[in-house]
């Protein structure tokens, strides 16, 4: 069994628990995550089975779109509503769609964030929640995430009442924290936030529309149908820029052999997927650091000859 499940995943388990519940309904161990969602969090978690495995480092790489809730009024522990409270200031103005639009405008392009200490961030080979379970404040790394675009989804034009709640959807790079967001929207509004609810909608060429639920997947398991649930692992790359190359070049890509640089491709530095006439993804390549004009393969995905 080889390919690309997209599950909707259910709160309360963690991405690790669908592995693990996927992996006896498969019948198979090659099964991979391709980036952790937080419990709370619902939506789109694309499972790499069989050979899809070697992709999943390339989903995790590419594009994700959420759609949250933000809440004025308290921040918690965990910057989302699983976590206690920790600072509390009722909303005490009334703040319009326009203030809070362009709060959202401003933080399009590239920010800063320091990820939360409930996060699975590693700070000396140990994960933030085990040192936030401890009682123990670390030193966070910063580091810089892309949002793409964000937009208000609510139609009020006014927002009263002592907490206050609204909905946005905003397209980001890997690793950016929308917990985090949620909070530095709440502080630039000048209140303590937290985000509320999370959905992640999209995630590399995967959408809502795409995924199974579980139950779907039980039911297709007792009528022996779950190939179906599969897609090509050539659907979790097919953002990446193309190579198409010729029988012979392929032999030679399937053994990792150095190629160069066609015109298309000049100034992309990788990862670029070498495919077949027929469209078969054989290798992901990138630039190569010391040979100018050469790109070498990241990794091989097929190799059969």
């Amino acid at each position: 069994m080889e390919g690309i499940l997209p599950l909707f995943k259910p709160a309360g388990m963690t991405s690790h628990d669908c592995v693990f519940k996927l992996r006896k309904l498969l019948r198979t161990k090659k099964v991979g995550h391709t980036g952790t969602l937080d419990p709370d969090v619902t939506g789109v978690l694309p499972i790499c089975v069989g050979k899809a495995t070697k992709i999943a480092e390339y989903i995790t790489d590419a594009g994700k779109a959420y759609e949250g809730e933000v809440t004025l009024g308290f921040t918690t522990t965990t910057e989302d509503a699983s976590g206690e409270k920790v600072d509390e200031k009722p909303v005490d103005r009334t703040i319009t769609k326009k203030e809070i639009k362009n709060v959202l405008q401003s933080l399009v392009g590239e920010i800063e964030q320091t990820p939360p200490m409930y996060s699975a961030v590693k700070v000396n080979g140990k994960k933030l929640y085990e040192y936030a379970r401890q009682g123990i404040e670390v030193e966070r790394p910063t580091r810089k995430v892309t949002i793409y675009s964000i937009e208000l989804l609510d139609d009020r034009d006014a927002y009263e009442g002592e907490q206050v709640s609204f909905k946005f959807r905003v397209s980001c790079s890997k690793g950016t924290y929308i917990r985090t967001l949620a909070v530095t929207i709440g502080e630039k509004l000048g209140y303590p936030a937290h985000m509320s609810s999370l959905v992640r909608i999209q995630s590399a060429s995967f959408s809502l529309e795409d995924c199974f639920t579980f139950g779907q997947l039980e039911e297709m398991a007792e009528e022996a149908r779950l190939e179906a649930a599969l897609y090509p692992l050539e659907t979790g790359i097919s953002y990446l820029p193309k190579y198409r190359i010729n029988d012979k070049v392929a032999e030679k890509v399937k053994n990792g052999a150095l190629l160069q640089i066609p015109k298309e491709l000049e100034g992309v530095e990788g990862p670029v997927v070498a495919e077949t006439e027929d469209g078969k993804a054989l290798a992901i390549y990138r630039a190569h650091p010391t040979k100018h004009g050469m790109m070498k393969p990241d990794k091989v995905l097929r190799n059969e000859q």
